[in-house]
């Protein structure tokens, strides 16, 4: 049997996963399992009083994983911060501390948290962080804790490039893909796009946001053709 690998966690800069950030974050103890969630969302529009049609394809959302790692401060374990010393006083603190820093906290140079990568064995994701639970088992006699169980729940990224590439294979008049930049409003998204602002709510509702009018810089919209949105 081979050497046993470890789950490793990588943060980068930008969308293209080029420009690193920090150390990358290894697992100690591996999860005992992880769960990979992929969906395929249909319209369910249906006339009052008739029965169920069969349902239209309307998108494929972003893929979902989520998992648990253990932090340990006992010196059972290697500590999993570089440097850090098995009777550090505090704890598993700087553990954690520098496990959100890579990623969960707000990076000031790209406005966002970071990019990340998770690689374990055959698994490369490439992902952003959407929820980070810490539960604390164990304790000091002080109260400082040694020990804590993270939950983690990450959705899957793809650039904007290489999701229009996709569409197009599949259909060569698909989905246009935008992230919101500040100051931009959907219906001046729509004209650029569609030539015509009127498509705004048709544009909303497919993308299940809840106001056009307050779009949060970041946020990636679809812009189906409009044969679709019609249907």
């Amino acid at each position: 049997m081979g050497n046993l690998e470890k789950m490793i966690i990588i943060a980068y800069s930008d969308e293209k996963f080029t420009s690193q950030v920090g150390d990358p974050f290894t697992a100690y103890i591996n999860p005992d399992k992880y769960s990979h969630t992929y969906k395929i969302k249909y319209n369910e529009t249906q006339a009052q009083g008739s029965s169920g049609g069969s349902p239209d394809y309307n998108k494929t959302p972003p893929d979902k994983m989520n998992f648990e790692l253990v932090f340990d401060g006992t010196g059972v374990l290697p500590m999993q911060v570089a440097g850090s010393n098995s009777n550090s006083e505090s704890g598993i603190a700087k553990q954690i501390k520098t496990f959100k820093e890579l990623v969960f906290s707000y990076n000031g140079n790209i406005h966002s948290p970071n990019y990340l990568m998770l690689s374990w064995g055959t698994m490369l994701f490439k992902c952003r962080l959407t929820s980070l639970s810490i539960s604390y088992t164990l304790f000091k006699p002080d109260g400082t804790p040694l020990r804590a169980k993270a939950s983690l729940d990450f959705i899957g990224y793809t650039d904007e490039i290489t999701l229009e590439q996709k569409a197009r294979s599949n259909s060569p008049d698909l989905t246009h893909v935008r992230t919101v930049t500040a100051g931009d409003l959907l219906p001046l998204m729509c004209h650029r796009i569609y030539g015509s602002s009127r498509h705004y709510m048709d544009v909303a509702r497919y993308n299940d946001l809840d106001s056009f009018r307050d779009l949060v810089p970041g946020t990636v919209i679809y812009f189906p053709p409009l044969q679709s949105q019609a249907s």
